[in-house]
């Protein structure tokens, strides 16, 4: 039950990156409510890898920060839950 939720949570935050890129790359109208929501949530699902690569087009920028950010968020979301499902005994078959 509990894995399930983290691996949730993990694809959300991943979901979140990858539309932001899409959004970017595709030139989306930042007016647009859903757009500037996307754009939101993603600055803090990127934690960290927002300025890891600084390369001259802002759009490159986007596509490889905000992309190895969601990458993260699936590896992480699923080594915890392994983690989890070893822990709390959960069947690793689910």
């Amino acid at each position: 039950m509990l894995s399930g939720g983290v691996r949730w949570v993990g694809l959300v935050l991943a979901t979140v990156l990858v539309l932001h890129v899409i959004f970017v790359v595709g030139a989306g109208n930042p007016d647009n409510g859903i757009v500037s929501f996307v754009s939101e949530a993603a600055d803090v699902a990127v934690i960290g890898f927002k300025d890891l690569f600084v390369p001259e087009d802002p759009k490159l920028a986007v596509l490889l920060n905000y992309g190895i950010a969601a990458i993260f968020w699936l590896v992480a979301s699923s080594i915890a839950v392994r983690i989890v499902r070893a822990v709390g005994g959960e069947d690793a078959a689910r």
